[in-house]
């Protein structure tokens, strides 16, 4: 039975876009995405979901607190039977009930090498720290700020030339490869999880 999923995002939407694409593919053969949740009514990414028939939710999250937003959410995933949620480029901090409501079950995309480089910023953090490399990660996503079980990372170099901009777009499509990838491990029920380390387990 197909798990039943649902994407959170805040803007464009090009990592939900990459998950469409795996999934028409069929390389997401044991997930189902039922449903697309914005926090912004300008968000892109309505626009995908309403191209691919895909389900989409509309719930503002300015002037509320976090946890009154939560319960909406909480609410419209319950009503639609939504077993994992998938935060592609949603720029909101989950609150504690919402993750323990899907503890496990809730995965992010972050464009650096965690556990280095967190936050709203981990392009300009990485210029300004003269990294030499930078990449993108694919983990559980747990109460703290982009602190849960790495899944998965890819690698670029960091050129003295590159900007913020210039960084962003290397990284971008390798996040569109992997953020799929993980989201098949998951729902194939292939990773496990032990004293906060992630164990992919082989076919």
């Amino acid at each position: 039975m197909a798990m039943r999923v649902a994407v959170l995002a805040s803007g464009r939407g090009s990592n939900f876009q990459s998950i469409i694409n795996a999934s028409k593919e069929n390389r997401l053969p044991n997930c189902k995405i039922e449903l697309l949740i914005v926090n912004k009514k300008e968000a892109y990414a309505v626009e995908r979901a309403k191209k691919h028939n895909i389900a989409y939710k509309i719930i503002e999250s300015k002037n509320k607190k976090r946890e009154d937003f939560d319960h909406e959410m909480l609410e419209v995933l319950a009503k639609n039977k939504i077993e994992i949620v998938v935060l592609a480029g949603f720029m909101r901090i989950l609150s504690k009930p919402f993750i323990t409501k899907y503890k496990n079950r809730i995965i992010n995309i972050h464009p650096s090498l965690l556990p280095l480089f967190p936050g709203a910023n981990a392009h300009r953090d990485v210029i300004k720290s003269g990294a030499k490399e930078s990449g993108c990660t694919v983990h559980f996503v747990d109460e703290g700020v982009d602190t849960g079980p790495i899944i998965m990372q890819k690698t670029v170099v960091v050129d003295k030339n590159d900007n913020e901009e210039t960084l962003a777009a290397k990284i971008l499509p390798l996040e569109h490869q992997i953020f799929p990838k993980a989201l098949h491990l998951l729902t194939s029920k292939r990773l496990e999880i032990k004293e906060g380390k992630v164990t992919i387990r082989s076919d």
